[in-house]
């Protein structure tokens, strides 16, 4: 138990009363720290919280997860101890629409134009550390952002429709050293310099795994151990397994063992400062890797993310998985419910409590997710219930590549050079295929790659109908819509070199817009 300043004063000048006494003095300061006001400093009683977030890391390139070459000795560790889920889905395989679907547990078409990469969140709309901020927490962002405001302001800024738009920060950083551009380097440092009479409530976000590769010319062997091999790498049967594509998910598995050690490292920070047993941390990415097929699909390579958690004094230390469907707007109800705050009316998703109790408990009956603008016009969105991914495609004239960091990679360059020579495997071929279908079926428990639609096939025709159905319920809902004129391409999809484009000069609509989706509340079935 922590107690404040002047509670261990009181207790201190209580140390010549006889013992039953002496507890009943702590019982009462107890129970006037569990009645403070967020305003009067905050219940130290509450937990930590740290949200440990990779970039661009597919589920299954942990140990934990099962991969064979994955080298996250540290998550793997947290695991074994905490609680891993298995069914963890995000809305969106694209960086700051995922993060700011974390963040305000929404879905990014009800976000305004931060349904798409690099825009702002609405100012209306709060924030899960600005909730935080309010209730006492030291908030601190370290790392990757990539999260902005429409309005960003002071700490009480008042808008036109009579909100407010509150501080989300006391603190952000970019988390980079001379030796050490991952966004890590300055995690332990923010845990070491925090106020200690605050409970603590950390963003710490990793540049790693994304693209291009900083930790191979940054590494330390001393701290990381022996840089990964190309011919140890396993190579995803949608990739050409060739020495460039081998080489280029070695460097990949590189920031994927960098970003496990300073996993490792807040770890041995809060165990140091005596905390980690009322931490509640979790760690999860924002998206898959960013290879062709992965990042920016509505497939479990890219949209499926690993997501871990601890708190030892929350989380019984007895089943250690849990199989429950669960989904990235769920994070932040779970985070507010633990700090005893209540969720705003906006957020879509639900606590996730209960399956810390029982993890067997019934939680989701369908995960969705979304596809908008990411370098490239789309528009996707899919279900996931009853053990099937349905996916349903209103762009179907191009094909689904990937972002343009991808598409300029060694393993795209592979891929083009086989199918200059006729060679790519039906799964290969699939990143550049072209017309997609409209609709895409799976059962993921025996496709797990999603290699093998369902689509049309007499047999499943119910349950096709039935999630067709259940898209179309969440997408009346929540105000989803295919805008006419969505925000066009902004590289070539075959080189992923720039068209020279400006998006903001380019007139469009995003998602919902026209529908005013910014300003509904409903999530849809769930």
């Amino acid at each position: 138990m922590t107690f404040s300043c002047a509670s261990k004063k009181l207790l201190s000048c209580c140390a010549h009363v006889p013992r039953l006494f002496r507890i009943s003095i702590a019982l009462v300061t107890l129970l006037g720290a569990v009645h403070l006001r967020a305003a009067d400093s905050v219940i130290l009683d509450r937990p930590n919280v740290i949200l440990l977030i990779a970039d661009d890391m597919s589920w299954d390139d942990l140990g934990c997860s099962g991969s064979r070459c994955a080298r996250t000795p540290r998550i793997d560790a947290i695991a074994a101890t905490g609680l891993r889920f298995t069914n963890a889905f995000l809305t969106a395989s694209s960086c700051s629409p995922s993060r700011a679907s974390i963040m305000t547990s929404r879905y990014p078409h009800n976000l305004g134009r931060a349904a798409e990469l690099h825009e702002p969140i609405p100012a209306h709309i709060p924030w899960l550390a600005s909730l935080m901020h309010q209730a006492g927490y030291f908030t601190a962002l370290v790392g990757k952002n990539h999260m902005t405001s429409e309005k960003p302001g002071s700490q009480s800024q008042n808008l036109k429709d009579g909100s407010r738009f509150l501080k989300p920060w006391n603190l952000v950083l970019a988390g980079n050293l001379p030796d050490n551009s991952g966004g890590h380097g300055q995690w332990v440092e923010t845990l070491r310099d925090r106020p200690k009479e605050k409970p603590f409530f950390g963003w710490f976000a990793s540049f790693d795994a994304h693209r291009e590769w900083e930790a191979d010319d940054e590494w330390n062997e001393v701290l990381y151990g022996p840089k990964h091999l190309p011919e140890e790498i396993d190579v995803p049967v949608f990739l050409v397994d060739d020495d460039q594509t081998r080489q280029d998910l070695a460097s990949y598995h590189n920031e994927v063992t960098r970003f496990d050690y300073f996993c490792g490292q807040v770890m041995d920070e809060l165990t140091r400062q005596n905390v980690l047993e009322n931490t509640l941390v979790f760690v999860l990415s924002d998206n898959g890797r960013p290879f062709p097929r992965s990042k920016t699909r509505l497939h479990d390579s890219g949209m499926k993310t690993a997501l871990v958690a601890t708190w030892p004094r929350g989380i019984p230390g007895t089943i250690h998985t849990c199989e429950s469907l669960v989904s990235s707007i769920d994070l932040a109800p779970t985070i507010l419910e633990a700090a005893g705050v209540s969720p705003p009316k906006t957020f879509q998703g639900l606590s996730m409590l209960p399956l810390f109790r029982d993890p067997h408990a019934i939680f989701r009956t369908a995960a969705f997710s979304e596809h908008n603008w990411h370098d490239y016009e789309a528009h996707g969105r899919s279900v996931r219930s009853e053990g099937y991914l349905y996916i349903r495609n209103s762009r179907t004239q191009t094909p689904w590549q990937g972002p343009a960091d991808s598409v300029r990679s060694k393993s795209h360059a592979s891929l083009r050079r086989a199918r200059a020579n006729a060679e790519l495997t039906p799964a290969q071929a699939d990143v550049f295929r072209t017309p997609r279908p409209a609709e895409e079926l799976y059962r993921v428990g025996d496709d797990p790659d999603q290699l093998h639609s369902l689509s049309g096939d007499p047999s499943h025709t119910d349950v096709q109908q039935r999630l067709s159905h259940l898209l179309d319920t969440w997408i009346e809902q929540t105000g989803d819509s295919v805008p006419e004129n969505l925000s066009a391409d902004r590289f070539d999809r075959e080189t992923g070199r720039s068209l020279g484009r400006d998006k903001q000069s380019l007139p469009s609509t995003v998602p919902g817009e026209d529908r005013r989706a910014s300003h509904i509340p409903d999530s849809g079935p769930r």
